[in-house]
């Protein structure tokens, strides 16, 4: 997003043309930077095999889906219906990474018939799976015992975590393999979301590579994701080149040592989307209370639940007032309860229907709208080469009674 002529754009495209086109709320994605996030990954493995399967939880939009899936991708499904949106866009079985937690185990058998890769993480699935299909190649999901991440709710490989199979249990791992003769084809791992320092990576790797010397089947090892992006300008990201070039090395030592072709994956979801996306909204009230300026909006957390359910920062500005003097405000939704985007916020000087943005918006934002308080979803729009295009449709209120029945 640039800023030409007092007037914001993407790929030179007015963003003031789009809401009066498409009207607000309403989700922007940026399909170049999607690509550019993509290939910046991927050219930082220096590595003979290797799979970027995109975490789809974080934006399921089949758009964005078949743009990653058309760039090479993979797909990292953790649900049935996950693994359907991504067959239905074109995802090959072979190229979709099925990590369940908590599901029943008709679905995950439901998976197998699919032919997706199938990661198992608790102790009583793989017994279950090694008795009644011990010839299927499933991988297993490690718990490592590492708290990392940006918050907790979002910290997946800590010790009380409900995650994969502790460290501490793969004894008893490896005799239910052994004894049920299971074919396992790989290691997975995630430790959380948010993850800045790359030596978290390291040691995580340390302990993944230990655990696959352990199983002389498997084909891959899976480290999950958690890069950390930028929320602010002045905060510090992961080093993706650095990390790579780590990473990498380790890797490669790793196969020496087993003297095997193993392939190297990860499942980066919001590293690929977030700063793609962004959220414009139009400012419905100015209310000066005695402390706080508070500027209501056309939105609520229905919409972008992430600074209620995270504490999570995005970037609000002013996009029909740029030029604007500084004012400090809260900005706040018409959900009827407490609903802060942001609390004190910088902002050039608001009006009432002037349009103001969220950035980092492309990840976990739609992915986790509702219809909280009968409220429509909005209308997603995606820019690529230059071009606009509506790849959802913004719901209307006869959306909202489908599917329901009167009983009296």
């Amino acid at each position: 997003m640039e800023l030409v002529n007092n007037q914001y754009e993407i790929q030179g495209i007015k963003l003031i043309d789009l809401f009066s086109k498409y009207e607000t709320p309403l989700y922007v994605y940026d399909g170049n930077k999607i690509l550019e996030q993509y290939h910046k990954l991927a050219n930082s493995l220096k590595v003979k095999n290797y799979a970027i399967n995109y975490a789809c939880k974080a934006n399921s939009n089949l758009s964005i889906l078949k743009l990653l899936c058309n760039a090479g991708a993979g797909l990292d499904a953790v649900s049935i219906q996950e693994i359907l949106i991504g067959l239905h866009v074109g995802f090959s079985p072979d190229k979709i990474v099925y990590t369940p937690n908590g599901v029943s185990i008709p679905e995950i058998e439901e998976a197998m018939k699919l032919g997706v890769k199938i990661n198992l993480d608790n102790i009583e699935m793989l017994e279950y799976f090694g008795h009644h299909y011990p010839n299927y190649a499933f991988g297993i999901r490690i718990n490592p015992h590492i708290l990392a991440g940006g918050n907790f709710n979002i910290s997946v490989g800590h010790i009380d975590s409900k995650f994969g199979i502790s460290i501490h249990q793969m004894p008893l791992v490896e005799r239910i393999v052994k004894a049920l003769k299971m074919n396992i084809n790989g290691i997975h791992m995630h430790t959380g979301s948010d993850i800045l320092d790359v030596n978290v990576f390291l040691i995580a790797a340390d302990i993944l590579f230990d655990t696959a010397k352990k199983f002389p089947t498997i084909k891959y090892v899976d480290f999950g994701s958690g890069f950390k992006v930028k929320y602010k300008s002045e905060d510090i990201e992961t080093d993706i080149e650095e990390f790579g070039n780590m990473i990498s090395e380790k890797f490669k030592v790793f196969c020496e040592e087993m003297q095997q072709d193993y392939t190297l994956m990860f499942e980066p979801g919001k590293y690929l989307v977030s700063e793609s996306g962004f959220f414009f909204v139009k400012t419905n009230v100015i209310k000066q209370t005695t402390s706080t300026v508070f500027a209501g909006i056309d939105s609520g957390f229905n919409h972008l639940i992430r600074p209620m359910f995270y504490n999570a920062h995005h970037d609000i500005f002013n996009v029909s007032n740029p030029g604007g003097k500084p004012k400090i405000y809260s900005v706040v939704g018409y959900i009827c309860e407490t609903d802060t985007f942001g609390w004190n916020r910088v902002i050039e000087e608001l009006s009432i229907n002037n349009i103001i943005g969220f950035k980092n918006a492309g990840a976990y934002c739609f992915s986790m709208s509702s219809n909280y308080n009968s409220r429509p979803k909005p209308a997603e729009i995606m820019i690529l080469n230059g071009k606009e295009y509506l790849i959802r449709d913004r719901e209307v209120f006869e959306d909202l009674l489908q599917k329901q029945h009167i009983c009296i």
